[in-house]
């Protein structure tokens, strides 16, 4: 995954609401969608902000079409207590139409909730 200045790039953050803090560790991995066939791309865990340490897609990569970020939710959750989470895996799943833009997908997690929008 390259970054190039000024070129399009797609990034996410994970915030663990219910802690009040970046969700660090967390296992994420993206997907291309063609139809219903679903092409693995990327995988990657948060580093201590929730961030990941490089744009998921940038550059060349930074293709118009159909996405899905699989957040592992289950994984991250259930690591403190033994128990099975009530999330497991969220698929978050979008499109790129301008290839030169910034498309930021963050992810505000809760042991029983989530949400996501377009950010900045």
């Amino acid at each position: 995954m390259q970054s190039h200045s000024g070129s399009g790039r797609l990034t996410t953050h994970v915030l663990d609401t219910a802690r009040g803090t970046p969700a660090q560790g967390l296992r994420i991995e993206l997907l291309r969608i063609y139809g219903e066939r679903a092409e693995p791309i990327a995988e990657t865990r948060t580093n201590d902000d929730g961030r990941c340490d490089e744009p998921l897609l940038s550059g060349e990569e930074m293709q118009a079409g159909t996405y899905e970020l699989r957040f592992h939710a289950g994984d991250y959750l259930g690591r403190e207590d033994g128990r099975t989470a009530f999330l497991d895996v969220i698929p978050v799943r979008f499109g790129i139409t301008e290839q030169a833009g910034h498309y930021h997908i963050p992810l505000l997690l809760s042991p029983f909730s989530y949400s996501t929008y377009r950010g900045s």
